[in-house]
């Protein structure tokens, strides 16, 4: 089988510092290229992979200083590798929802994996215009807003075991990796870390969008000398600095689609003590791998309670459920039933509304209407 796969710009692949989206790809890429498919990887230039790779702009865009308009890099590398669709059995996008209008008319199987949140009511509008594209969530969670589009299944994340070493023995400090935004909630993370009285070492870029957020509500928590900020760090650092830890927070306030940290985290043996929004419910198993908390009260008690937790038992939660090859091969079934035949496109009932107690976070279903009548 020939597959492409078309990755976003604004990062390597894989990323050399922080990047969830090309950070999967390249795993996804590496595992397919073992399993014996022929792979060609549409990224930027400076990308390594063993699959063919098709540069589209010479470096990354997030931190090229040349780079005025990103989105016109994107725009000519849909382009390109929708004229070249005849090449593949299945192009398979990780870019949002930029390349619908070209997509939807090639005859090239596809198919897209939506990386993001979805209960924004500005998309409701662009899903169902294009309700025929077949669409992978990674997580149950991430779809709730939109059960109404053409969904093929959801396909959790998934990382390559030799890149996370099991450390059976904790560190002597709390860690939060990722982002600094109002949504990742590093406050918490300081709080917790104080009444605890165990150190934290945050290691976490801070996007420009997010520049003044972090200059107001979190440097001036800073200066606790139980917290240490370490800004960003890149695939080389994570493993030791998640192995090490005595567990990852992640204490999140949004419906995270996924949380790629926390199965990294889980590679290492690391337990997890995380907000129960979005997805986390189905990647964290209270008390295997971690627990699931609702307030800082229950955040600290958890922490003083995490040595119970086998780290023998996160490895191999994470060795069962989130390796990069059941993440290639649940990719490769959907792939063979697009080729047999494009699912057919069910009309949604715009009508139908989901019972509410069903749905995680309580989240509104979004339907366009919605949007024409306010």
């Amino acid at each position: 089988m020939k597959v492409a796969q078309v990755a976003p710009l604004y990062e390597s692949v894989p990323p050399k510092l922080y990047g969830g989206t090309e950070r999967v790809v390249w795993y996804l890429t590496e595992a397919l290229v073992r399993l014996g498919v022929d792979v060609t990887l549409f990224a930027s230039g400076d990308s390594l992979t063993s699959a063919e790779l098709r540069p589209m702009c010479p470096a990354a865009l997030r931190l090229n200083p040349d780079c005025i308009d990103s989105l016109a890099y994107h725009i000519l590398m849909l382009e390109r590798a929708i004229n070249a669709a005849d090449e593949f059995d299945v192009i398979h996008f990780h870019t949002d929802y930029l390349h619908f209008p070209l997509a939807r008319r090639m005859p090239t199987p596809h198919l897209t994996t939506l990386h993001g949140r979805l209960d924004i009511q500005d998309l409701a509008l662009i899903h169902y215009e294009f309700r025929d594209m077949p669409l992978v969530s990674i997580s149950n969670s991430q779809r709730t807003p939109l059960p109404w589009a053409n969904w093929q299944g959801t396909v959790y994340h998934g990382l390559a075991p030799e890149l996370y070493s099991l450390n059976a023995k904790a560190g002597q400090y709390l860690a939060f990796l990722g982002r600094i935004s109002p949504e990742k909630r590093a406050d918490r993370a300081i709080e917790i870390a104080r009444r605890s009285g165990i150190p934290l070492k945050i290691a976490a870029k801070v996007d420009r969008v997010d520049q003044e957020y972090f200059e107001a509500k979190i440097r001036p928590l800073l200066d606790d000398p139980l917290v240490e900020y370490i800004g960003e760090i890149g695939e080389m650092e994570k493993p030791q600095f998640l192995a090490n830890a005595v567990a990852l927070l992640f204490p999140i306030d949004w419906p995270e689609p996924f949380g790629l940290v926390t199965i990294e985290a889980m590679a290492c043996g690391t337990p997890v003590v995380a907000w129960p929004h979005g997805s986390v419910p189905e990647i964290i198993e209270p008390g295997v791998t971690g627990f699931l908390v609702n307030s800082i009260d229950e955040a600290v008690q958890a922490v003083q309670q995490v040595e119970t937790i086998s780290r023998e038992g996160c490895r191999r939660v994470f060795e069962e459920r989130f390796t990069s090859e059941r993440m290639a091969r649940d990719y490769l079934s959907l792939y063979t039933r697009l080729t047999d035949s494009m699912r057919p496109v069910q009309a949604p009932k715009l009508y139908e509304v989901a019972d509410e107690r069903s749905r995680p976070d309580q989240r509104p279903i979004l339907h366009p209407r919605d949007l024409f009548t306010r």
